[in-house]
């Protein structure tokens, strides 16, 4: 047979650059030998990599669907309206911009499009769970426009402890009166109540925008409700729980504002779109529409609710006492003063569970130390883990914390984190 004209020829990984293909396979390593508790993150199907590691990363394809600046894109704008079509099938909205290349860049295209600069907009407290993007003072977001942030309930004796405090947004947005309302959280474990800002908007007269970067996949498997037809506008990244490539993306149902978001994002703050990540999105968009998401959306909540509920026992406080989303916080600090979130993410790594530091709701410490930590369970689910496994991962994490960092301890610990691995391996 002939092998004219195919790639029998190219040299492999690992023969052409030895040095990268030993990284990529001892980093391969590490994912199979450690539980991935950093709720941001997730591990992807070989469809959605075999997409981004395609020819597609061949062709710069600056513009949208057939009103390209280049030529040689007719695949590339199939690709492309492939996955628009998906997504907003996939979220029950009219339009979509899939070209951003992270959850910051939508956010950055969405403000650009809206907001001039020096113009008020609202968001949460950051260290109570708000996002770089949010209002950060070395960020843009904070540097050229006005942010102004809304709290959680901090009294412990009110039920909803740990929650937004609705009434104070409201009272809020009707002394700045914002242009832009912004819901969607990277660090809260609670369901948001989008009609409820919708009805704050409308009376302060702002724009309503969902950042839901963290959330996306249990909206799209309808574990969590829908920003719309809330919200005007709603970002996300498409890899943490929705488990596609790294990537952003922007939906709305307003023509107008759809047009104003794609002039934002090209030429406004972006060149020509990666298009294998594109296609990689695409891919992940058409996994989420397949009944099998949605069961394993149920399940990265069933999970959460059933660790929450075994670290509670085991005697450590969670920020609003529990979860209802991927995600919980740990308040380090009420179990043990001397703890920090940067010593117990330190050991956790040590002991093979890789989770990340986090403020807690009027965190005394800095975001550098903060009293907390986030663990989530989205990989842990991708990897066929359900409660059972969530109470023996609680009594690992409870061994880690209490082991005040003695070496001897954490090998033990890491020792038992392999064979659980070990137990429900990942479909490489």
């Amino acid at each position: 047979m002939s092998t004219a004209g195919t790639h029998t020829s190219i040299p492999s990984l690992t023969e052409t650059d030895p040095d990268i293909a030993r990284l990529i396979d001892a980093e391969q390593k590490r994912q199979d030998q450690t539980l991935e508790m950093i709720a941001s993150e997730n591990h992807t199907s070989s469809a959605v990599m075999a997409a981004v590691g395609s020819c597609l990363t061949n062709k710069y394809c600056e513009g949208y669907p057939r009103k390209r600046y280049y030529s040689g894109c007719e695949f590339y704008d199939e690709v492309e309206e492939l996955a628009i079509e998906r997504a907003t099938r996939l979220f029950n909205c009219r339009f979509a911009n899939v070209q951003p290349h992270s959850g910051a860049n939508a956010n950055v295209g969405v403000f650009f499009a809206l907001l001039e600069p020096g113009d008020t907009y609202m968001s949460v407290v950051l260290s109570d769970g708000g996002h770089l993007t949010h209002g950060s003072p070395v960020n843009l977001s904070g540097k050229w426009f006005k942010p102004v942030h809304y709290p959680l309930v901090y009294d412990e004796s009110r039920p909803d402890y740990g929650y937004i405090d609705y009434d104070a947004v409201e009272k809020l947005a009707m002394e700045h009166k914002p242009k832009l309302l912004m819901c969607g959280y990277s660090a809260y474990p609670r369901v948001i109540d989008f009609e409820r800002f919708r009805r704050i908007a409308d009376k302060c007269g702002a724009l309503l925008m969902a950042d839901i970067a963290h959330i996306a996949g249990l909206v799209a498997g309808g574990a969590h409700p829908s920003p719309f037809p809330h919200c005007d506008v709603v970002t996300t990244t498409t890899h943490k729980t929705l488990r596609g490539p790294r990537g952003g993306l922007i939906l709305t149902n307003s023509e107008d504002l759809a047009k104003k978001f794609d002039k934002a994002i090209f030429p406004g703050t972006q060149g020509g779109p990666l298009m294998h990540v594109i296609a990689g999105k695409a891919v992940c968009f058409h996994e989420a529409l397949q009944p099998a998401f949605a069961d394993y959306a149920r399940q990265v909540v069933t999970n959460a609710a059933a660790l929450a509920e075994a670290l509670t026992g085991r005697g450590w406080h969670l920020a609003s006492r529990g979860t209802d989303n991927h995600l919980m916080l740990v308040d380090l600090s009420r179990t043990d003063p001397d703890l920090t979130g940067k010593d117990a993410s330190l050991w956790l790594e040590q002991a093979g569970i890789i989770a990340n530091k986090n403020t807690v709701p009027n965190d005394a410490r800095s975001p550098f130390v903060t009293s907390g930590v986030r663990l989530g369970t989205p990989a842990l689910t991708t990897r066929g883990m359900k409660p059972p496994q969530m109470q023996t991962i609680a009594d690992l994490i409870d061994r880690t914390f209490r082991s005040k960092g003695n070496a001897d301890d954490l090998k033990a610990v890491n020792a038992d984190v392999r064979e659980l691995c070990r137990q429900f391996p990942m479909g490489h």
